[in-house]
């Protein structure tokens, strides 16, 4: 028996119902978590999204979401300076933006480089507003 088959053999086996119990308590963790910075958030900012200025009402309101400014999920200060609070369609438009941004700063991003433009369309523009 070599050394990864002593060690699997050594790991406690999990069955089907400890692992979903597993599952759910990291579920109602996070749930826990985005609760408690998504109340302070909407007790600290108005009830409006930051971008395109949608209002919500109690009606609505579960449409309207925390963004963190930075993109770190664990960084939420007390005073709420890192969350804004933006609508859904906002929310994930910034996402979009966010991903598009790190994919174009990957070195194999997969876009075509563009060469330089050798045409320059106002270049006798100066001559012809001093003509006038």
């Amino acid at each position: 028996m070599d050394n990864s088959e002593k060690n699997q053999s050594a790991r406690k086996k999990i069955t089907r119902e400890e692992m979903n119990e597993i599952v759910a308590k990291a579920r109602r963790s996070q749930e826990d978590k985005m609760k408690g910075y998504r109340e302070k958030s909407l007790s600290i900012h108005p009830w409006v999204c930051a971008r395109c200025g949608m209002e919500f009402t109690q009606k609505n309101l579960h449409l309207l979401t925390v963004h963190h400014k930075d993109h770190d999920h664990e960084n939420n200060p007390p005073d709420g300076s890192n969350w804004e609070n933006l609508c859904v369609y906002c929310h994930d438009n910034e996402h979009r933006r966010y991903t598009d941004h790190l994919q174009g700063e990957m070195p194999d991003s997969g876009t075509v480089k563009s060469e330089s433009v050798s045409h320059k369309p106002f270049a006798a523009l100066a001559d012809l507003l001093k003509k006038k």
